[in-house]
């Protein structure tokens, strides 16, 4: 950023939808730090480093796609670039892409604190919009992860699903109540649950 302008960028003559408003507004959009810090008609484009015509196309909030399945039928690194570039096609700013160990994905098992960093390796320059992760515990030694999956590595979200009764968190599962926060005695048999922290 030059130091001596206001803006990085200005992005001038767009029609900007919100949400809350009755009709589309024609503005310029100024940008500092890569966020939006002005939103008006006319800006100053003495004040911007950089001056980019809109052309009349339509701006708007973006969308966040809370479940994406990247990686699961082609390697995640072609993956992330081509299903991000449609993801932003479509308006989404943001995808929170399901992984887990085991088969499809990344097609290797073990502890998230192993697999996740290659996730993270393959992922890194690839997404044409922000992206972040949530995992699927598979068994009581990923539950054990959580902690340090949030605290190292930023995971905020995790899923599971009750029919992976082969690893053990299935409805009768033992384990079931560490991974849910519930009581020891409180079971749920017969649901699926989607769980997002």
């Amino acid at each position: 950023m030059d130091k001596n302008k206001e803006f990085d960028l200005v992005i001038k003559h767009i029609r900007l939808v919100r949400p809350q408003a009755d009709a589309i507004a024609n503005v310029d959009i100024g940008i500092s730090g890569g966020k939006i810090a002005s939103i008006g008609p006319d800006l100053d484009v003495a004040a911007a480093a950089e001056v980019y015509d809109g052309q009349g196309r339509l701006a708007f909030p973006g969308l966040v796609d809370p479940h994406m399945h990247t990686g699961i039928y082609s390697p995640l690194q072609e993956d992330a670039i081509t299903e991000s570039r449609a993801a932003a096609q479509g308006g989404v700013t943001t995808s929170v892409n399901y992984m887990r160990t085991g088969g499809y994905y990344l097609n290797k098992g073990g502890p998230y604190r192993e697999f996740f960093p290659e996730v993270l390796k393959l992922s890194k320059g690839r997404f044409h919009v922000d992206y972040a992760y949530h995992l699927a515990p598979m068994d009581q030694h990923h539950i054990a992860e959580i902690p340090e999956l949030i605290d190292e590595f930023g995971v905020t979200s995790f899923k599971i699903f009750m029919f992976y009764g082969s690893h053990g968190l299935h409805g009768r599962s033992s384990s079931q109540h560490e991974f849910l926060m519930i009581d020891e005695h409180e079971r749920y048999d017969f649901a699926h649950f989607e769980f997002v922290m």
